[in-house]
């Protein structure tokens, strides 16, 4: 895959998958350290965040499979490797935001609200 093209994907990703700049950071953090898991008092002393703010973006991140929950009560969240493809990805994610920072953030704060996005996701056509 050429450079423009898994920065394209990348841009992509961020704009369709991640609603804020610690719903990012939280994904980066578990992706970085798996196969750790994390409990959201742990999430929420990394993000600096209460931790009802991190269980929403814990629990926000495992309802796009981004993430899962693990543990005997599923009290914990970890990266599920489920494919190579998306691995990669996330390499590329990880990489893009420690390099551009301003430009990642400036991004995923300009987009339109959570209530938007999802109506106009409620009329995109999927594959069964």
């Amino acid at each position: 895959m050429t450079d423009g093209a898994a920065q394209s994907k990348v841009d992509q990703f961020i704009i369709e998958q991640v609603p804020s700049v610690p719903h990012l950071e939280a994904l980066l953090l578990i992706w970085n350290n798996r196969p750790r898991q994390w409990s959201v008092d742990e999430m929420a002393r990394y993000l600096y965040v209460p931790n009802d703010a991190a269980s929403r973006i814990l629990d926000e991140l495992a309802g796009r499979d981004l993430i899962v929950r693990a543990g005997e009560t599923g009290q914990f969240y970890a990266y599920n490797s489920d494919s190579p493809e998306r691995d990669e990805l996330l390499r590329n994610v990880d990489a893009t935001y420690r390099r551009e920072l301003v430009r990642v953030s400036g991004m995923i704060h300009s987009k339109a609200s959570a209530a938007v996005r999802d109506f106009a996701r409620a009329f995109r056509f999927k594959k069964d």
